[in-house]
């Protein structure tokens, strides 16, 4: 047997390995780059200069066992915190984020709780995150996309460790972000327009009693839904006027989340509803007609301002802007925007949104943007879809019962439907719904969706399916990963782009959809329109933060005029000429891109919806050659948080890149005859 001396002159790149981790040599390098770190980040209050030095004497651990040792326990506690502190958070959110009833004061002031807000404090003061800082190497977004494809996973989890300290935001500053953060989801999730109580120019209601839709994913989900149904085209005119308004916040406050009143959302005029229409409630003594006071803005003026609170304590990304890109998505925001620009003005639009017009047999208009025609629901009246919703999940709990067969339809084997099954909470919403994952093992995460007092509508099951993917990640991603510090995904759009896959084929698993070749060719086709859509919206999510930040100082009404311009100029420079080429009806200066909730609650999520969409493209064009689905897909979720290049080319082969999908586009366009 050669000895490890030899081995280490034979094979270079090992010893380096071997260099970097023992030897009093490498423990020295490593001793001085801790004591940076944490002179970087101490304070008057953590003690004397005397103090400090004595912290990087007494508690440096040296290579091998008691750097393992520490390491471990690091791990092991962190779990613990941050798992426990994500349900106390989850308990106190219960009751505003779910259907349980009428929302009271003492519901709203524990939502704004946080309860860990103390908690990076209490590290820094007890010198537990000094100790992390000391012994484990903090990197640059440039180090882990350049040398992190060499790194062995416990290097990995090393530096998730110690960028878990790269900051100091005070408790104050947390606890601030995390109230608004909550004060702007309720009011999305109170968002409601009662669509009975539209009427148009004559008064007819084109909408059934009790339909109640929040603002956005009702609202475009209802328009999707009028492809194939009944008068489909007046009530998506009537859909987008109301998505309109709510942009320019020209929209009556008294017709929110109200059944008293009646709407004409083209004239704008509110009616006292008749006694036989009334479906809750009174009717006013008298109307108010004054808009709502920009409210939408005021909310996202709230999370800008508390957002910017956290930037000094950011030297190395010191905007959301930048926290966003550089930390959390680990994707530069120049080649985002750059991947955004190749879906826009891609060839492909313009002989897709063609194809469009040619199926609605009429000019295309604004709302044609979200044409759902690729897919086999359109073939469906939304009407038929409810009737089986209603039918098979009258309860949150008839949907939990049914997950293992669900699971087993897309591909997992029994026994990992069952377990992925047992690891599901299915909780009713008061929202659109969401999935909240779980930070420990031995939590489950929950699937949340809204169910109507007559049973889950096929809104509510579409979004259960997706949000089904989400959570079946959050548990591989989890309970299966090699190291908990690794728990996750790289970024929120890949969480995303694994509930696309379940998403995309929800209509099987109903029981009306069969796979084919030709479906597969709508799918890749309905894929690109979809990310051409929402890559317009992400601009404009990421262009109001910027002004936001161009000007801190500006009113509720500023913001909304910005927004507005913006939302115009975008559509004007990507969509409108588009749509003109395509034979189309004038759609200049239209606001849709400006509405969806996600600017307003989500502090510049929407980005990773059109990166969820490439990814998602990446993963289905892997599938057809490998599978199946389940085995294939548990694989990819428990590979852990990594930079983005690095999780996709173990699930793929490739990086990251809009190539799949303009691919799977153009090779299914060229064969769709119609």
């Amino acid at each position: 047997m050669k000895s490890i001396a030899m081995l280490l002159v034979l094979i270079p790149s090992l010893a380096l390995a071997a260099t970097e981790e023992v030897g009093p040599t490498a423990d020295r390098a490593r001793q001085e780059r801790g004591a940076r770190q944490v002179a970087a980040l101490w304070r008057t209050e953590d003690g004397s200069a005397a103090d400090q030095k004595k912290l990087v004497t007494d508690d440096f651990a040296p290579a091998g066992a008691p750097l393992d040792g520490l390491f471990a326990r690091f791990e092991e506690i962190l779990e613990q915190l941050t798992g426990h502190f994500l349900e106390m958070t989850r308990a106190l959110g219960r009751h505003t984020e779910l259907d349980l009833g009428p929302v009271t004061s003492l519901d709203k002031r524990m939502a704004e709780l946080d309860p860990a807000a103390h908690l990076a404090d209490d590290l820094f003061a007890t010198k537990i995150a000094f100790v992390a800082l000391l012994n484990f190497p903090l990197t640059t977004l440039a180090e882990r996309l350049g040398e992190g494809e060499s790194w062995s996973r416990r290097r990995w989890a090393e530096a998730r460790l110690a960028q878990r300290f790269e900051r100091r935001v005070p408790a104050a500053v947390q606890q601030k972000l995390a109230a608004t953060g909550a004060a702007a989801s309720l009011y999305i999730a109170e968002y409601n327009i009662l669509m009975h109580h539209l009427v148009d120019a004559t008064g007819a209601r084109l909408f059934p009693r009790g339909l109640r839709l929040i603002s956005h994913w009702n609202l475009r989900d209802e328009l999707k839904a009028n492809y194939a149904g009944k008068d489909g085209v007046a009530k998506q005119r009537l859909i987008a006027r109301v998505m309109e308004r709510i942009v320019d916040q020209s929209i009556p406050q008294t017709v929110i989340n109200r059944a008293t009143v009646d709407w004409d959302p083209f004239t704008n005029k509110v009616t006292l509803s008749p006694a036989a229409e009334i479906e809750e409630g009174t009717p006013p003594a008298k109307i108010d007609p004054a808009r709502e006071p920009d409210t939408r803005y005021k909310v996202l003026l709230d999370d800008f301002h508390a957002a910017r609170a956290s930037d000094p304590y950011w030297p190395t990304a010191p905007t959301l802007i930048a926290r966003r890109f550089d930390v959390d998505r680990e994707i530069p925001e120049t080649r985002f925007v750059a991947m955004m620009e190749e879906i826009l003005t891609s060839p492909l639009a313009p002989r897709v949104a063609k194809l469009v017009q040619k199926r609605l047999g009429r000019p295309l208009e604004a709302f044609d943007v979200w044409y759902d025609g690729f897919r086999p629901r359109a073939a469906h009246p939304e009407a038929e879809l409810d009737a089986l919703t209603r039918k098979k999940y009258p309860t949150a709990q008839a949907y939990k019962n049914d997950i293992p067969r669900l699971l087993e339809k897309l591909g997992f084997a029994p026994d990992r439907a069952r377990y992925f099954a047992s690891h599901i909470v299915v909780d009713p919403s008061r929202g659109a719904g969401h999935a909240m994952q779980a930070e420990r093992r031995g939590d489950d995460p929950h699937l949340r969706t809204r169910v109507e007092a007559g049973g889950m509508n096929y809104k509510g099951y579409n979004i259960a399916v997706h949000e089904m993917g989400h959570n079946v990640e959050q548990i591989a991603s989890l309970y299966l990963v090699d190291h908990w510090l690794l728990r996750g995904v790289p970024n929120t759009a890949f969480t995303e782009a694994l509930a696309f896959v379940f998403q995309a084929r929800d209509l099987e698993l109903l029981g009306v959809g069969k796979p084919d070749a030709a479906a597969e060719r709508q799918k890749a086709v309905g894929r690109y329109w979809q990310a051409f859509e929402i890559a317009g919206v992400a601009l404009v999510d990421l262009a109001v933060w910027h002004w936001m930040y161009a000007h801190p100082k500006a009113t509720a009404a500023e913001l909304r005029a910005a927004t507005v311009g913006i939302a115009r100029a975008t559509w004007n420079k990507y969509y409108a000429p588009v749509f003109a080429a395509a034979g189309g009806a004038e759609t200049k200066d239209s606001l849709l891109l400006g509405v969806y909730s996600h600017m307003i609650d989500a502090f510049l999520y929407l980005p990773d919806y059109p990166v969820g969409h490439l990814i998602a493209a990446q993963i289905e064009e892997h599938m057809k050659t490998h599978g199946p689905l389940g085995a294939e897909f548990e694989r990819m979720a428990k590979f852990g948080s990594v930079t983005p290049d690095l999780w996709m080319k173990n699930a793929t082969g490739q990086p990251v890149s809009a190539g799949a999908l303009l691919r799977s586009a153009e090779e299914a366009l060229a064969q769709i005859r119609d």
